[in-house]
């Protein structure tokens, strides 16, 4: 806007410019404030002086620090107006005098506020859910028109009723929201200057941390070293920082606490009972704290921190044992003596036993103490953590008593001992008498007297019927003093035992028989059997007895023939009659054996198998050999069959394949052909893994010592191998030499078979492992089955004179009599002979 002279001083410069003109440039006055501006009067004929006035109508002096006035020239002056404010608007005048010639001219100065943002922070924080103010203060002259803008677009108030502007200009957002965020744009216009200006203001939303505990309680056990986690997850907007309180205090790093790099999992260290308690997990960011409480439960394994021994008197009213123990939650006591157990408010049937328990403590009081109450007691207290064991010995002191058989048997010339067991403490002298005359006497020299810490033992070598009768045996100790009287009688034979019954087959019948009505005071040991033809003379056997002894097997008989048999009893005194003689049939001659009865049992290394052979029914014709072979479940080729003597009771399969199902067949051969076959299936061991030796510290050999020496062994073998051809076979390389070199033929084979009980081997083509039989003395037990089984020919027949009877097929079979084979596998290359041939 543009500013002309009033018109008074128009007319007055006007009425005078024959003399004097002034002029004033610019003629526009509007400035902003704090914007600088100058004036410059110029003067149009002589003037002597030129000055300013301020609208206030005083002369405007020099060198003012807002508004500066200076002279450049006779006929300019300069008004100039620092940083103008609102007071420096009004009517500038400038004044051009020369004596009594004056001239003036005016400029209207008008001062303006221009868009100015004095408060628009950025970014600005509020907490969601608040009522946000944003700050933008804008001021000009006139007063600017604001507009606010979101993510681009002009804010519509009608739409969402949270919004609003307020008096002051600013933003308002009720309850805001997250989704609230963002850049903002504050616009402010001056329509009549057509000014326009903005601010971007950020508006960040903080979200109230959120809190959640991993475990509201967390359980720990005092005392082993043990650590506690305690864990909290928080979330929120800056994210939270998160600290752990207990009992008002914050807990850092260190030897008791441990922390996480985000403060989110506290580890207690080495739990102790004073740690328990509510833990307080705090996380905070600029919207708030919020906390959450997580209580630590610690729990103590019972301990027992009281038993002592007691002492006590046979007879007693009554004594108490006490136990107490500590833990937490608090333990449960009680009590067990040998095999019973007593807990609170059990008692015995006979009400002398009772258990009290009150707190920690519990109390077993035995009333009327018997002897028998003394002992080792345990104490156990126990809750949900653990239990703690202690024993206590109960000591009752009481006055002997006397135990043991009153009877003893025995008989002249033979030497008996009567035993008396005393129980006392402390502990008793025992002194025996027989008639009142304590033993030994002059009148006795046939006794001996020996005596251990809980028993004394008389032993009398009766020679007359004097000696057989009673004896006294008398205990004493400072408690008092117990006699008793002990029987030495006259024992007699037993009486006969009774056949059942007898189970024939065609060369062996079992005999089954009861036990004597009597024993004449004194064990069996052994059973005489008797058999015969009817009208000829009586073969027996004697036969050791044991509890389990009621079948008898007796071997060597004829088929299809009638047999009479009786049965006399052995004790220590003689032998008893024979009880009548039962008659019996053999059987006739079955043909093949029966099957043989199969065991297994593992060996050591786990690959290695012995089947054990029960013989059964021979059928009438003794077994000449047995026939075995197995083979892997999965294959579908036996091995080659291994021919194992008569005599023999087991066989051992070695170099077997690892974790590998077996079967197995055994076949027992007679002069009538062969048995069906007994099986058995078994599955080997898992193969062991190899432990490696220690690196340090051993002595074993290296690596190339060990290759020498197996180098070494090889060649060895081959040697062997080759010597072993040469005398056997006529070949190999010694072969070689002797006919190439020598002129010499090999050493004959040996045709002859293997003599039974040496080595053999069998050999196919199929490269099949060697096997190599063996023989070892065992004892043949006497066969005892359950039902009507063929009993073995392993027991020794016998002659009328007692005399072994050796069967005729079994002449010059002596060295393999009774004898077991071993059969093993061993794995080889070598070339094997077909079928059941044998070389030696």
């Amino acid at each position: 806007m543009v500013f002309l002279p009033s018109d008074s001083s128009f007319w007055s410069a006007f009425s005078n410019q024959a003399a004097i003109q002034v002029e004033i440039t610019p003629t526009q006055g509007e400035i902003s404030v704090g914007e600088s501006k100058f004036f410059l009067c110029e003067v149009v004929g002589d003037a002597k002086d030129i000055d300013w006035y301020a609208p206030s109508g005083e002369k405007i002096l020099p060198n003012r620090p807002d508004i500066f006035v200076s002279r450049s020239d006779e006929t300019t002056s300069t008004l100039t107006i620092y940083h103008a404010n609102v007071d420096s608007a009004g009517i500038y005048k400038c004044v051009a005098k020369n004596g009594d010639k004056e001239a003036q001219a005016t400029v209207q100065v008008k001062i303006f506020q221009k868009i100015t943002f004095e408060s628009a922070p950025s970014p600005q924080e509020f907490s969601e859910g608040d009522d946000a103010e944003i700050v933008c203060d804008v001021i000009s002259s006139p007063p600017p028109t604001l507009i606010w803008k979101h993510k681009g677009s002009k804010i519509q108030f009608a739409k969402d009723v949270r919004f609003k502007i307020l008096d002051n200009g600013h933003l308002q957002i009720r309850s805001i929201k997250k989704t609230d965020e963002g850049m903002y744009n504050c616009e402010a216009r001056v329509m009549a200057r057509g000014e326009i200006d903005f601010r971007m203001i950020k508006v960040v939303v903080n979200v109230l941390p959120t809190i959640r505990a991993r475990q509201s309680e967390v359980n720990a056990t005092a005392d082993v070293g043990s650590s506690a986690l305690l864990a909290c997850d928080a979330d929120g907007f800056p994210e939270p920082t998160v600290t752990w309180a207990h009992n008002n205090v914050v807990l850092e790093t260190g030897d008791k606490y441990s922390l996480n790099e985000d403060g989110s999992e506290l580890v207690i260290k080495d739990v102790a009972k004073v740690d328990e308690g509510e833990y307080t997990c705090i996380a905070k960011n600029k919207a708030g704290e919020k906390a959450e409480e997580v209580s630590l439960n610690v729990f103590v394994q019972p301990k027992i921190t009281y038993l002592n021994n007691q002492t006590a008197a046979e007879f007693d009213e009554q004594v108490t044992l006490t136990c107490e123990a500590s833990g937490d939650p608090t333990p449960t006591i009680s009590w067990s003596f040998e095999n019973r157990v007593f807990a609170e408010g059990q008692q015995s049937l006979d009400r002398n036993i009772v258990v009290r328990s009150h707190a920690r403590v519990s109390s077993l009081t035995l009333k009327n103490v018997q002897f028998t109450y003394a002992g080792q007691y345990l104490c156990t207290a126990g809750n949900s953590i653990g239990q703690d064991d202690q024993h206590m010995y109960l000591e009752v002191r009481y006055s002997p008593k006397i135990q043991g058989p009153v009877a003893t048997y025995t008989w002249e010339g033979n030497a008996a001992n009567i035993s008396c067991e005393v129980e006392a403490h402390p502990g008793a002298s025992v002194l025996w008498f027989r008639d009142g005359l304590q033993l030994p006497s002059a009148n006795m020299t046939n006794t001996k007297i020996y005596n251990t810490p809980t028993a004394s033992h008389l032993e009398v070598t009766p020679d007359s019927q004097y000696e057989f009768g009673s004896y006294n045996c008398t205990a004493t100790n400072a408690m008092g003093t117990e006699s008793k009287e002990f029987l030495l009688i006259q024992a007699d034979v037993p009486s006969s035992p009774e056949i059942q019954g007898v189970e024939p087959f065609s060369s062996t019948a079992v005999v089954v028989f009861g036990e004597p009505d009597s024993m004449g005071g004194v064990p069996i040991i052994r059973y005489r059997v008797e058999w015969r033809l009817p009208g000829q003379q009586w073969t027996g056997r004697e036969y050791d007895a044991d509890d389990a002894t009621s079948r008898i097997t007796i071997a060597g008989l004829k088929p299809e023939t009638t047999y009479e048999v009786k049965m006399s009893a052995i004790n220590g005194k003689g032998e008893s009659e024979s009880c009548p003689a039962s008659t019996f049939k053999t059987e006739p001659v079955l043909g093949e054996p029966s099957a043989p009865k199969l065991e297994v049992k593992v060996q050591k290394g786990g690959n290695s198998l012995k089947v054990n052979w029960i013989k059964q029914d021979d059928g009438g014709s003794p077994i000449m050999y047995y026939l075995v072979r197995y083979k892997a479940r999965h294959a579908s080729h036996w091995k080659p069959e291994i021919r194992i003597p008569n005599a023999s009771e087991y066989v051992v399969l070695s170099g077997l394949d690892w974790n590998t199902e077996y079967e197995v067949h055994v076949v027992a051969v007679n002069q009538q052909g062969k048995s069906e076959p007994g099986t058995v299936s078994f599955r080997t061991a898992t193969e062991p893994t190899t432990v490696p030796d220690a690196v340090d510290g051993g002595s074993g050999l290296g690596t190339g010592a060990i290759v020498g020496i197996l180098i070494v062994v090889f060649f060895l073998l081959l040697v062997g191998v080759d010597v072993t051809c040469y005398f056997l076979n006529k070949c190999g390389l010694l072969m070689c030499i002797a006919v190439n070199f020598c002129g010499k033929a090999g050493p004959g084979a040996k045709s002859k078979d293997i003599e039974e009980g040496k080595a053999a081997f069998t050999k196919d083509e199929s490269k099949e492992p060697i096997v190599e039989v063996r023989t070892e003395e065992e004892p043949v037990p006497n066969q005892e089955g359950g039902g009507p089984t063929e009993p073995n020919e392993t027991t020794p027949l016998t002659e009328p004179d007692g005399k072994t009877v050796k069967d005729d097929s079994t002449k010059g079979e002596t060295e393999v009599k009774n004898a077991t084979a071993e059969v093993k596998t061993v794995p080889s290359e070598a070339p094997q002979a077909n079928g059941n041939e044998s070389k030696a």
